[in-house]
């Protein structure tokens, strides 16, 4: 196993996360033996570092039985989060915390992130209920270790969250196809620059990177002919290890096998050459050519004065072809702060065509906005996405 310096506490900590969103589960309930035959397992071959949150059905009390039985909690680095979206008050960041506390058997957390921040407005409303005197505290009676926070949202909003306050570490979506959306690249070096250790969550969409069930025909091709013994998850996760501004990259692993797979990898100590970082770009650019809006995610369309998230639109609508369209339609709401506000999203265009005149690719954007808008915002879209904010507003608020 390789380890990462985190120079703001020089803690080393396992290149390699454990996310224990995706424990194992029957009939709906975590299958409690083989969680924790997993969990074991991974601490005896060097992964340090186990990621859960409030909002994660059962995962926190698995994971601290688990941490707590095989005597393991003081060996290993805790990460929870705060659902900063079910907040209405300073009350309510103890509510949270304790009961995170409860359930991980534990008094303190090592990287504790604001989850799922990903807009101003949402910190400032934190702000304003005392979060930076509630942190402050906690981090004095050394309940918590490390703050940062998990994002999910606009790129300009992750700059400007990383400019906010003085974060101790922070969590981004991203792999190989995912290289301009959200944070992207250009947020993972902004974000590494001003010495904020950066955690990769999703380095294989959800698994669908490593699943060639949902891999295009071509990709498959390409990866076979460049290495034959490279399954596409050792494509995915080995380009991310070869990034000097990725710390860690959380894998949400669900069985034994994922695990051996993940923990082989890592512990090979061969990077990518030249020729591997060419057949990452052949791979991509097959992607592309899969799409049904040539959009090469420049950004050159943007800021809209409506707010809408052009790149990030048609990237959901592409993917809505090349992978399962209900995942694609929760990337959307991810995409366009639909959770938090709708200004992103594509029913928010007036048709005012200034996007267009800046597009390199000539797309006609108001028309593929139309497209997004059709498939992505169907009949009945409205009604779920009130279900998810309600969702949000209430779930686990009796705990």
């Amino acid at each position: 196993m390789y380890y990462y310096n985190d120079n703001k506490t020089g803690n080393k900590l396992s290149v390699l996360g454990f996310g224990c969103m995706r424990f194992q589960r029957v009939l709906g309930q975590i299958d409690t033996d083989k969680s924790e035959a997993m969990v074991v397992d991974a601490v005896k071959r060097g992964v340090n570092y186990f990621d859960t949150a409030y909002v994660y059905p059962g995962s926190e009390e698995v994971l601290g039985t688990i941490l707590n039985k095989n005597g393991l909690r003081e060996k290993v680095f805790v990460a929870t989060k705060l659902p900063q979206f079910l907040c209405r008050s300073y009350a309510d960041f103890d509510k949270f915390f304790n009961k995170s506390l409860e359930r991980l058997k534990t008094d303190y957390v090592d990287y504790y992130m604001m989850h799922f921040l990903s807009t101003a407005n949402q910190w400032n409303k934190l702000i304003a209920f005392g979060i930076e005197k509630w942190i402050t505290e906690q981090k004095k009676e050394k309940r918590i270790r490390q703050i940062g926070f998990s994002f999910h949202g606009k790129h300009e909003d992750f700059i400007s969250l990383t400019d906010q306050y003085e974060w101790d570490f922070c969590m981004i979506q991203y792999n190989y196809i995912d290289v301009n959306n959200q944070a992207g690249k250009s947020g993972l070096k902004y974000a590494a620059s001003k010495g904020i250790p950066v955690i990769v969550m999703e380095p294989l969409l959800g698994g669908r990177l490593a699943n060639k069930n949902m891999l295009p025909a071509k990709v498959l091709d390409i990866m076979k002919e460049a290495r034959p013994n490279y399954s596409p998850a050792a494509w995915a996760l080995k380009w991310l290890w070869d990034q000097k501004d990725v710390s860690m990259v959380l894998s949400g692993m669900s069985s034994l096998d994922d695990l051996d797979e993940n923990i082989n990898l890592v512990s090979q100590s061969e990077c990518m050459n030249s020729s591997d970082i060419e057949t990452i770009q052949k791979i991509r650019d097959a992607f592309h050519l899969a799409r049904r809006i040539p959009c090469t995610e420049c950004s050159y369309c943007m800021p809209c004065p409506r707010g809408v998230n052009i790149p990030g639109c048609f990237t959901c609508y592409n993917l809505s072809f090349l992978m399962k369209k209900r995942y694609a339609m929760g990337r959307y709401m991810q995409e366009t702060g639909a959770l938090a506000t709708k200004k992103g999203m594509a029913s928010n265009c007036n048709n005012c065509g200034n996007c267009e005149k800046h597009c390199p690719q000539s797309i006609a954007v108001r028309k593929n906005i139309l497209k997004v808008r059709k498939r992505l915002e169907p009949f009945g879209f409205r009604l779920v996405l009130g279900l998810a904010r309600w969702y949000s507003r209430v779930n686990n608020k009796a705990g």
